[in-house]
């Protein structure tokens, strides 16, 4: 009874808050229609969050999005409304105190699924937390982005780089993600290869220092000057040109970076295949009468008994 009569004072105690404007308060949904949320607000009165003060997110569904029992946050923009009813506002209240929320967000890294709404010439927008988001056609992906209107209505996974509230600006970045994927890629695909192994590829970029050979699954290898070939070279070119295609054998995974030596395919020619020159007849040891003469048999062939 005593907990009761406890619950009592504080909602009495509460119905004697003088609520202004600007007020922003938690308030609990009790009613939704085609145009409003009402909203209990523990108060002598009830309060109406009109539909367009629910969301700037053109996506927003006041059917969809909200449920009876919902525990909200809503500023008060008129104490005194029509009926006695107090008017809220859930997105001013959500503007006001989402940005604390976004900034840390930014230094988490936390990652959005953002879908793109809109497209400019400088890159797309979208919505992150029910606040307008632009990024640039320079962070949409790799690469710079030309046909941006190609990835409207895409869904991009993407991360906070400018979270501005007094411009109200916040800048994302799907590049940052697509990179990171792209290295985890790689290093699976580099995982998948041994040292020994025997690869072939196309020269796709020559330097002073050596060769890039790019062995298929979009990886590279380096093959150092020093490991073209057995023969002393000043310059790769003396051996290969741009567009050949040759095989090397892996030498070393170091990380992400592989190293190919074509010089070791050499080194692995079998000896029977060395030796395969004729021998003169003079110095061929299956003639009997040579086979292991010295000068001394000799010297006694010349003496007659």
């Amino acid at each position: 009874m005593a907990a009761s009569m406890k619950d009592f004072e504080k909602e009495l105690e509460s119905s004697f808050k003088l609520i202004k404007e600007g007020d922003i308060l938690d308030v609990t949904v009790i009613g939704i229609s085609e145009t409003e949320l009402t909203v209990d607000l523990n108060y002598y009165t009830e309060g109406i969050i009109p539909l367009e003060e629910c969301s700037d997110d053109p996506a927003f569904s006041i059917k969809n999005d909200c449920n009876i029992g919902d525990t909200i946050r809503a500023m008060v923009i008129d104490a005194e409304g029509d009926n006695g009813a107090v008017i809220l506002s859930k997105k001013a209240a959500h503007n006001l105190l989402v940005w604390d929320e976004l900034k840390n967000d930014m230094a988490n890294r936390t990652v959005f699924s953002v879908k793109i709404t809109e497209a400019n010439s400088g890159g797309v927008t979208g919505f992150v937390k029910g606040v307008k988001a632009f990024i640039p056609a320079s962070k949409i992906g790799l690469d710079y982005v030309d046909d941006t209107e190609s990835y409207v209505g895409m869904t991009l996974n993407a991360i906070i780089i400018t979270a501005d509230s007094t411009e109200k600006r916040l800048v994302l970045s799907a590049k940052e993600i697509a990179r990171e994927n792209a290295a985890l890629e790689h290093s699976q695909k580099v995982s998948k290869l041994a040292v020994g192994e025997t690869v072939s590829g196309k020269i796709v970029r020559m330097e002073s220092y050596g060769v890039f050979i790019e062995i298929g699954e979009e990886l590279i290898g380096l093959c150092h000057i020093s490991q073209i070939t057995n023969k002393f070279i000043k310059s790769p070119k003396e051996i290969v040109k741009l567009g050949d295609i040759v095989s090397a054998k892996i030498i070393a995974l170091d990380g992400d970076r592989i190293s190919l030596s074509m010089k070791a395919l050499e080194d692995d020619i079998p000896d029977d295949e060395e030796d395969t020159y004729e021998i003169p007849d003079e110095f061929r040891a299956d003639k009997e009468e040579e086979k292991d003469e010295s000068p001394f048999a000799k010297l006694l062939k010349g003496i007659k008994l």
